[in-house]
C-alpha cells in the first residue's frame, strides 16, 4: 500500500508538471493577505504600476477597489468610490485603453431578476495610496433580458465593453455594449456569440487577439476576430477554493488565477503555442515566432495537448503501479 501511495503521489507530481507547465519567466503567484478582502471576485493587471493587481469584494463591503502587490500580497491602496448608488453585486473589473478602471457591478444571484444592472468607471490613478474618487455609473440593460453574470472585459484597442453571462435558460453568452457608453440613457448590451461555460470571469490579452473565460474549475481560450470569439480550446487553470477571477499579465505570456476565501491565493499559468496572443508570438526572442501554431492559431493539432499530456502522464502512471505490483508479488 505504501510503495502504492508513493506511485500515486509521483504521478500526482507529474500531471500537474504536464497539465500546468511553468514557463521559466512566469511570474510567481502571491496571497493577498488584507483581511478586508474576502470575496476578491474580479482581477485585472495595473498598467501604470508594474506588479500591481486591481481587485474588489463581491458584495457587503461598499464602493471600494483595492491595489494589490503581486509580490507581497499586500495591499497599496483603497480606492473609495463616490458619485454612485450603493453597489449591489460587483463581479468584475477590467482596464481600458483610456486608462480608466472599469467596474462591473453585474451579478443577479436571483436568477436574472433586475432589470438592470450598473457599470462603474474611473481614472487608474497615478500614485497608489488611500484615496477617494468621483465614478462614472453607467445603466446596462440586455437586449434579450435580465442576465445574471460575473466577466466584464473591455477591449484593449476598441474600449468597447463586454459582459458574459452564465448559463441560464439554455446557457450562457457573450454581450457587446454601445461602441461608447452613455450616462444619458440605458445602455443596452446585446448578444454575441453563444457561450457554453459557467462564466466566473473573463479577460482580453494586452493586444486584444485573445479571450480567456473561466469558470469554477475550467476556462477556455478563444481568437478574438472581427469582433467575435473564435474557440481555440481549453486552458489549464490551478485548483482553488472558488475559481473567480482572470486576468492576463502585462506581457500577454500568463493568466493569473484568483480566488474567494480569506488569504486567497492568486495563481499563474503560462500559455503556449496557440494559445499565446499574437504579439507574444511574432515577437523575435521567440525565434521564428510561430510557437508551433497552426495557421489559424491552433497548436497545430487535432488533439488538445492537455489531452495528451493528461494520456501520457496517466500511462506513466499506471505502468508504474504495475511494475511496483509485480515487485510486491516477487518479494
Amino acid at each position: 500500500m505504501r510503495s502504492l501511495l508513493c506511485a500515486a503521489g509521483a504521478a500526482g507530481i507529474l500531471w500537474t508538471a504536464a497539465v500546468v507547465p511553468a514557463a521559466a519567466d512566469e511570474p510567481d503567484g502571491f496571497t493577498i493577505g488584507d483581511p478586508r478582502i474576502t470575496e476578491s471576485s474580479g482581477l485585472a493587471a495595473s498598467r501604470a504600476h508594474p506588479g500591481v493587481y486591481w481587485t474588489h469584494n463581491d458584495s457587503d463591503d461598499g464602493p471600494y477597489v483595492y491595489a494589490v502587490d503581486g509580490r507581497s500580497g499586500r495591499t497599496v491602496a483603497r480606492i473609495t468610490l463616490r458619485g454612485i448608488g450603493a453597489p449591489r453585486d460587483v463581479e468584475a473589473i477590467s482596464l481600458g485603453p483610456d486608462g480608466n478602471l472599469y467596474v462591473g457591478d453585474i451579478g443577479d444571484n436571483l436568477g436574472g431578476s433586475w432589470n438592470h444592472v450598473w457599470i462603474y468607471r474611473f481614472p487608474e490613478p497615478k500614485k497608489l495610496r488611500d484615496a477617494t474618487v468621483t465614478a462614472t455609473q453607467f445603466d446596462v440593460k440586455y437586449a434579450d433580458g435580465p442576465r445574471d453574470a460575473e466577466a466584464l472585459m473591455v477591449h484593449p484597442k476598441t474600449g468597447r465593453v463586454y459582459i458574459a453571462s452564465k448559463k441560464q435558460d439554455g446557457g450562457g453568452a457573450l454581450y457587446a455594449g454601445p461602441q461608447r457608453l452613455t450616462t444619458s440613457g440605458t445602455n443596452v448590451f446585446r448578444k454575441v456569440a453563444p457561450v457554453d461555460l459557467w462564466v466566473t470571469d473573463g479577460a482580453f490579452s494586452p493586444d486584444g487577439s485573445r479571450l480567456v473565460l473561466r469558470s469554477y474549475f475550467g476556462a477556455r481560450i478563444y481568437r478574438w476576430q472581427d469582433g467575435r470569439p473564435k474557440d481555440l480550446g481549453s486552458v489549464g487553470v490551478p485548483v482553488q477554493q472558488q475559481g473567480e477571477s482572470v486576468t492576463f499579465t502585462p506581457d500577454g505570456r500568463t493568466l493569473m488565477y484568483g480566488s474567494e476565501g480569506g488569504d486567497s491565493e492568486v495563481k499563474p499559468v503560462g500559455l503556449s503555442d496557440g494559445q499565446l496572443p499574437d504579439s507574444v508570438k511574432d515577437d523575435p526572442a521567440n525565434g521564428d515566432g510561430s510557437n508551433g501554431g497552426g495557421k489559424d492559431g491552433s497548436s497545430g493539432s487535432d488533439l488538445d495537448p492537455g489531452f495528451l499530456k493528461g494520456a501520457m502522464v496517466f500511462a506513466v502512471a499506471t505502468a508504474l503501479v504495475v511494475g511496483l505490483r509485480r515487485l510486491l508479488r516477487r518479494r
